[in-house]
C-alpha cells in the first residue's frame, strides 16, 4: 500500500496562498486551524501529518505569514484532537541537546498512544547559528557527524528503560526495578550524557525516525537510521535514481531496504477540470511579490539580488555544490531545474513559490491519482508527502476526491489496521538494545 503524509504549513505551501480571499493570514498560530487539518487528514486515513520547523525566523515577514508554533507543543494539542493519525515534527540535531529532545519525543509518544515521529535535520543557514552562540554555520560534514552521534545517543536514552522496569507493585511497595534501567554513560566527540532518561520507554519504543536531506551526507545518515525519507524530486527519472540509490545504501548499511519508506513531495493544485486547476495555479503565481521571492532566491543561490534579472535566465556563473555549506541538495535541485527547462528568474520564482523545489502538479483528482500511481508503480516512491498549495481547501479536496480514487484502485487503505505510527508504515516496534536476552539451552 501507498503511504501518504500530509505536510501542513500555515494556510498552504504556496507562498501567496495567504492572499486568497478564503485564507486567514493569521492561521499559522491558531490551534483550531491545525486541529481541523489533522481531523481532515485522519478522515482520509492518511498515515501521518508533518510539521516542519526551523530555529530561525525564515525570510522576510513581508513575504508570507511568519512566526510558527513550536511543533512538538502543537502536536501535543493535535494528539488530543485525533485518535490514529501519526504526528511527525522536525527538530534539529545542530541546535538541540539529545537528552532534552529524546525526552520531548518520548513524552509525545506516550501522550499520543504511540504516534510520534521525529524528522531529523541538521539545519542550514548562518542565521540559525547566530541564535545559538555561534558566529558561523558549522561545516556540512561536521553537522552530519554530530547528527549521527545525536541519533545514536537518543536511541540509547529511549532504551535506557526496559519495558518491564515499571512494576507498580502496591503490595510489595515497589514501583519499579532499578536493575532494569540502562544508563548509557555516553562519552563521545560531541556529547557527554550519563542518563538514564527520566521518561519510561514509550509505546513505540522510540518514535518513527524520518530524514529529509538528499545530499551525500544526508543519504548516508538516512541509510543508517531513517525509517521514512521526505525528499524533493522533479522528474520521474531523478526520483527513480534517488530511490534505487537510497535502497542500495540501506542494504549496504546492513538494513532491510523495505524498512525505509521514500516519500517525495508533491504540491497538487486540484480542480474539477484541468482548466480549473491551472487557473488556481496561475492565480497563486500572479499573487507572488517578486521582490521578496527574488531576495530569497538570491540568498539560496549565494548571489546578489541585483544579479538576478526577472526576465532572464540564471547567471552563467554560480557557486558549485561543493562551495555550499547549507542545503546542498536543494541548491543543486533548483539550479538543475532552471538550467534544464531554461527558466527565467520570474518563471523559476513561480515554480518555487508553490513547492520550494518539490514537484508541483495541476490537474483533476483523476490526474493527480494517475501521477501518484505512476511514480509508485515505476519504482520512484513508496508513498508521497502531500503538500497542498492552499489550506484547508487543498487538503479537503485531496482527501475527499483523490484518496477515494486511490482506494478504489487498491493502492491505499480504507481503514486503519493498527494504532501506532509504526503500524501505519508497516514497521515493527524496535527491540531494546540493552535488554538481557534469556540464555538458550
Amino acid at each position: 500500500m501507498l503511504h501518504l503524509n500530509a505536510f501542513l504549513m500555515g494556510v498552504g505551501h504556496h507562498e501567496a496562498a495567504w492572499r486568497l480571499p478564503e485564507s486567514d493570514p493569521f492561521a499559522q498560530t491558531d490551534a483550531e486551524h491545525f486541529k481541523h487539518l489533522a481531523r481532515v487528514a485522519e478522515r482520509g486515513k492518511l498515515d501521518s501529518l508533518f510539521l516542519a520547523d526551523s530555529p530561525v525566523l525564515w525570510s522576510s515577514i513581508g513575504r508570507r505569514p511568519a512566526g510558527t508554533l513550536e511543533p512538538t507543543v502543537l502536536l501535543t494539542a493535535l494528539a488530543g484532537a485525533t485518535e490514529r493519525i501519526g504526528l511527525i515534527a522536525t527538530a534539529s540535531t545542530t541546535y538541540n541537546e539529545p537528552f532534552n529532545l529524546a525526552r520531548r519525543f518520548a513524552s509525545l509518544d506516550h501522550l499520543s498512544g504511540g504516534r510520534a515521529g521525529w524528522n531529523i535535520v541538521t539545519t542550514a543557514g548562518v542565521e540559525a547559528a547566530r541564535n545559538f552562540n555561534l558566529d558561523e554555520l558549522p561545516a556540512h560534514r561536521e553537522r552530519y557527524e554530530r547528527a549521527a552521534e545525536f541519533v545514536e545517543l537518543s536511541r540509547k536514552l529511549w532504551d535506557s528503560w526496559d519495558d518491564a522496569a515499571p512494576l507498580g507493585d502496591k503490595e510489595a511497595g515497589r514501583w519499579g526495578d532499578d536493575e532494569l534501567l540502562y544508563p548509557p554513560h555516553h562519552i563521545g566527540r560531541h556529547f557527554r550524557v550519563a542518563g538514564p532518561l527520566n521518561v519510561p520507554r514509550s509505546p513505540q519504543g522510540y518514535p518513527l525516525l524520518v530524514q529529509a536531506g538528499s545530499s551525500e551526507d544526508g543519504k548516508e545518515l538516512a541509510a543508517r537510521y531513517a525509517e521514512a525519507v521526505f525528499t524533493a524530486q522533479q522528474t520521474l527519472e531523478e526520483a527513480q535514481a534517488f530511490y534505487r540509490d537510497l535502497k542500495r545504501r540501506t542494504a549496504e548499511a546492513g538494513r532491510d531496504p523495505d524498512s525505509i519508506k521514500i516519500l517525495p513531495g508533491i504540491v497538487p493544485a486540484i480542480g474539477s477540470t484541468e482548466a480549473e486547476a491551472l487557473a488556481l495555479e496561475a492565480e497563486l503565481d500572479h499573487l507572488i511579490r517578486p521582490e521578496y521571492a527574488r531576495q530569497q532566491l538570491a540568498t539560496t543561490l549565494r548571489v546578489a539580488p541585483e544579479d538576478l534579472h526577472l526576465d532572464e535566465e540564471l547567471p552563467a556563473e554560480l557557486p558549485g555544490e561543493d562551495e555550499i555549506e547549507g542545503a546542498k541538495s536543494r541548491y543543486t535541485l533548483i539550479v538543475t531545474l532552471a538550467r534544464r527547462e531554461r527558466l527565467t528568474v520570474r518563471q523559476l520564482i513561480g515554480r518555487l513559490g508553490g513547492g520550494r523545489g518539490h514537484r508541483t502538479f495541476a490537474g483533476t483528482p483523476e490526474q493527480v491519482a494517475d501521477a501518484i500511481e505512476d511514480w509508485y508503480r515505476s519504482g520512484a516512491a513508496d508513498g508521497f508527502n502531500i503538500m497542498p498549495p492552499v489550506l484547508p481547501s487543498g487538503l479537503e479536496t485531496f482527501v475527499d476526491h483523490v484518496v477515494p480514487i486511490l482506494q478504489r484502485r487498491g493502492l491505499f487503505r480504507t481503514e486503519y489496521t493498527g494504532t501506532t505510527l509504526r503500524d501505519h508504515y508497516g514497521l515493527p516496534r524496535p527491540a531494546n538494545q540493552f535488554t538481557r536476552q534469556p540464555a538458550t539451552v
